[in-house]
């Protein structure tokens, strides 16, 4: 069912003059997403007609876009995702995990996306799997899928990762599983410190390489001595690792890796309203507590575009990753073997062709299931009525 007030509907009410405004300071990339999102589902994409095989009633349904900035278009994308993940559970605990950059860092993040974000996946796996490798720590070799969010709940710049991690992991000799105490992984603070030390390197490393642009206001970044100073501040700071108690059982995982890892930067039931003073929406104010976490805000429509198109990722950019023992290249062999020493059998496999889920909404009307009847090209319409297919002439008649 359509949501009452869509992201598309501020797009299009509000996109032409943003474009206008803002000529020459968008990249193709931002000008394509706002595109797609406008045209999703709308005759610009073209589309099907759907009949009910019980009472004949039909639908116009137009096709997605499947940008996966568009807030309409990622149920579809998690379902199949998360399909696939399913078979790669353990019946272990599962951590959740967050590593955040601080607002120094975020900034110089804003200007260099492409870099700045693979860093961050890269320096917080390597953290992960390196303190749980310790034999001071875990000493076992984990697996961690990460995902990447680069928003706050009032789609302000905020990047981080999400990380997803087994209770435990492979001894370095491969002839054992060592679990990791019932509520506790890895210590943040050590997480923190050594987090800290690889990503401030490895920073300065590709400002020395010449792999980061400044402008605007952080321009004097470009200079190594302001480069350096900028990041003084951070080099004394604690880096907060965040994590979470372990969920109950692998389908509270499933549930949570539903909700996080094909969000947009805002989801279209937060929004409230649209008109001449702005979009009102629903965000939360982690500051505070209880009820009063739940906050309500209006932005003028271009600072509402504005900010949703500082989420919109570089061309190609993976945001979700796989490492340790899930990494895609060894994760068929590590998982094998972490079932054998957990004892556990392996997931069935059934050989037999499975027909894909049919996600169409069923009948309005009965409750019946819709069968696509007619098919039309962009920008065109069905013709009217449309033709019935056999199976519907003959429940008609």
């Amino acid at each position: 069912m359509r949501a009452s007030l869509e992201v598309a509907d501020i797009f299009r009410a509000a996109g032409p003059a943003y474009r206008t405004a803002h000529a020459g300071h968008l990249s193709l990339v931002q000008l394509k997403v706002m595109t797609a999102i406008e045209n999703c589902r709308t005759a610009a994409l073209g589309g099907h007609v759907e009949a009910c095989e019980d009472c004949g009633h039909w639908r116009i349904a137009y096709n997605s876009c499947r940008n996966r900035h568009c807030p309409k278009c990622q149920g579809a994308a998690a379902r199949t995702w998360l399909a696939e993940r399913e078979a790669d559970l353990l019946p272990v605990g599962y951590f959740h995990v967050v590593f955040t950059l601080p607002a120094e860092v975020a900034d110089i993040a804003f200007q260099n996306k492409a870099a700045v974000y693979d860093l961050l996946f890269k320096a917080a796996s390597e953290t992960m799997l390196t303190i749980a490798a310790d034999t001071k720590h875990l000493g076992a070799r984990i697996g961690i899928t990460a995902v990447l969010h680069t928003w706050g709940s009032a789609m302000t710049h905020h990047p981080h990762v999400h990380m997803i991690v087994p209770g435990g992991g492979i001894a370095a000799d491969g002839t054992r599983w060592i679990a990791s105490r019932p509520a506790f992984l890895l210590p943040v603070r050590v997480l923190g410190a050594l987090f800290r030390r690889l990503f401030l390197t490895r920073l300065i490393q590709l400002h020395q390489a010449g792999r980061l642009a400044f402008f605007g206001k952080a321009a004097h970044l470009a200079d190594r001595r302001a480069f350096l100073r900028h990041l003084a501040p951070v080099r004394k700071k604690r880096w907060v690792i965040y994590a979470k108690p372990p969920f109950a059982g692998p389908q509270a995982v499933l549930a949570y890796l539903s909700r996080y890892t094909h969000r947009v930067a805002i989801s279209n039931r937060r929004l409230l309203a649209f008109d001449e003073t702005g979009v009102t929406l629903r965000y939360k104010d982690y500051k505070r507590d209880g009820p009063e976490r739940q906050r309500i805000m209006t932005l003028p429509a271009d600072e509402f575009i504005r900010r949703f198109l500082l989420h919109v990722l570089p061309r190609g950019f993976h945001r979700i990753r796989h490492y340790g023992l899930l990494a895609g290249s060894a994760r068929k062999a590590s998982l094998a073997l972490a079932r054998k020493l957990l004892k556990v059998a392996p997931p069935a496999e059934d050989d037999a062709a499975e027909e894909p889920p049919d996600h169409r909404s069923p009948c309005p009307c009965c409750g019946g299931r819709m069968v696509i009847i007619e098919a039309f090209a962009r920008w065109r319409q069905p013709r009217a009525p449309p033709a019935m297919s056999p199976i519907i002439r003959e429940v008609a008649s």
